[in-house]
């Protein structure tokens, strides 16, 4: 058998794109050391990325680093909607960070480069073949993350937060690399297609308990990624010493790619009669626990991390429904796979439009501060409020925020589908608690106003603009984003 690789850098021009950013800032930052300029070249090619991920995705399946049929990266319709999807919010980010930056705690060159490190990981994972691809994009994505979190002069909390991530990371990544190489004990692959189909061809090897142990340890693993109950106590206190625009990357992209990671595995790889229990337990824990603890949150970050617990496991809960045998049919698999990334879609959009509202309402160097802080916050500034307040209203799952509300939807319809009723009703009903503090939320918007706060920044606003213009867009074309997940 011939072992010579074939290599399509058409494939690759999303990634190629990613990774010369990253390259071009650290070159920007070292001739021509200006703050301005660093800013401009890492927008200017996630931008590029964004466009580059759609005009490949457009052109059909690209398939390379392929040995006979096996190939370790697939770049398809789902590949080109999260790269797309991770560059935008890397952008978004960055117009975020502008009166981060000119307060002078963070290094604006240091900033950038991880940024962008960060966004190569996340295009390269919605398009990884195998288990060692996935896990070092992964990882990618989420190492420079570890020093942006710390990465503010003279911030305790930023150093403690930065400590928590890296400890918990490591421990989940050495997990998953466990699971995958005891993957690779038992069937001697690890490209994600052959491992299900050997999974599923053989019930000898599937049921042995090695093989249990590898897929227990794979999915938890990655649940702490994705912050599913109970691997989950990392994530309010490392985003809420985070610097604010870190905290949202961390509660879009960051979780973004989780989820991809895990749902790549469950999909095409882990046998969904393991799997799907495990799933279902995490996806009700999750989005209760996040729930139930977000109601008595009175700071700010907190309670958007506690509601990005809750959102996880609405995300969670399509992939639940695979446990039962009328679940696995083609069609009801398609539909929950579907579902998941649509709803991870529309929230990571709302969660970045929250977020840049709650930085464009606080100090250029401060934290999230307390619920009492905001309060009437959309009396003095009524555009920014009322995009805050719709991403809140969207989160919910109310109208006029039509892309919660069809997310939502979608799940719903995705668990009836596969005949999990009861998991239905348990995202019924959480969805109905998580009305109490966002709700609560928007009225203290608009109370009566407390303190006065500075002009937010023009670059912030525009933010808040686009994410809530690109929320309100995806939630007028709802079809759109499920083909795109479904392929």
């Amino acid at each position: 058998m011939s072992l010579v690789q074939s290599v399509d850098h058409v494939a690759l021009l999303p990634a190629y794109l990613a990774a010369g950013t990253a390259v071009l800032v650290l070159l920007a930052d070292l001739l021509v050391a200006r703050a301005a300029v660093t800013v401009a070249v890492a927008a200017t090619g996630a931008a590029a990325t964004a466009l580059g991920a759609a005009l490949v995705g457009t052109g059909g399946e690209r398939r390379t680093f392929c040995v006979g049929t096996d190939c370790s990266y697939v770049f398809g319709g789902r590949a080109a909607l999260v790269a797309a999807v991770v560059a935008l919010l890397t952008l978004g980010v960055l117009a975020l960070s502008g009166p981060l930056l000119r307060a002078g705690r963070i290094p604006v060159g240091e900033y950038c480069f991880l940024l962008a490190c960060a966004m190569t990981g996340g295009v390269l994972l919605g398009a990884a073949g195998d288990l060692i691809t996935l896990v070092v994009a992964l990882e990618t994505l989420t190492l420079p993350l570890y020093v942006l979190v710390g990465l503010r002069r003279g911030s305790l909390a930023g150093a403690e937060a930065a400590v928590t991530f890296f400890v918990v990371s490591v421990v989940a990544t050495a997990l998953t690399l466990l699971g995958a190489a005891l993957l690779y004990a038992v069937t001697g692959t690890l490209h994600l297609d052959r491992l299900g189909a050997t999974l599923a061809a053989s019930a000898e090897v599937r049921d042995l308990p090695l093989t249990t142990v590898a897929v227990a340890l794979v999915v938890v693993g990655l649940a702490f990624k994705v912050a599913a109950v109970p691997f989950h106590a990392w994530a309010p206190a490392t985003y809420d010493g985070a610097p604010l625009p870190v905290a949202a990357y961390l509660s879009t992209a960051s979780k973004l790619g989780g989820v991809v990671a895990l749902l790549a595995v469950v999909q095409r790889a882990l046998p969904a009669t393991v799997t799907g229990p495990v799933l279902a337990l995490l996806a009700v824990l999750t989005m209760t626990v996040g729930n139930l603890v977000a109601l008595r949150q009175r700071r700010t970050v907190r309670l958007l991390a506690w509601s990005s617990v809750a959102q996880a496991g609405y995300v969670l809960a399509p992939l639940g429904a695979l446990a039962l045998a009328a679940g696995r049919t083609a069609d009801a698999r398609t539909a929950a796979y579907a579902a998941a990334v649509a709803y991870l879609v529309f929230f990571v959009l709302l969660e970045l439009a929250a977020f840049a509202a709650v930085v464009a309402l606080r100090p250029a160097d401060g934290d999230g501060g307390s619920l009492a802080d905001l309060r009437g916050a959309a009396r003095r500034h009524p555009w920014v409020g009322g995009a805050f307040a719709l991403a809140l209203v969207g989160l919910a799952g109310l109208p006029p925020g039509l892309a919660g509300l069809f997310a939502k939807v979608t799940v719903v319809r995705a668990l009836l589908a596969g005949h999990a009723g009861w998991l239905a009703l348990v995202v019924a009903v959480n969805a109905v608690l998580g009305l109490a503090y966002y709700l609560r939320l928007v009225a203290t918007l608009y109370a009566a106003p407390g303190p006065a706060t500075a002009r937010p920044a023009r670059t912030v606003v525009a933010a808040i603009g686009v994410a809530t213009a690109l929320a309100v867009v995806v939630g007028f074309a709802p079809q759109l984003v499920l083909d795109l997940a479904a392929h």
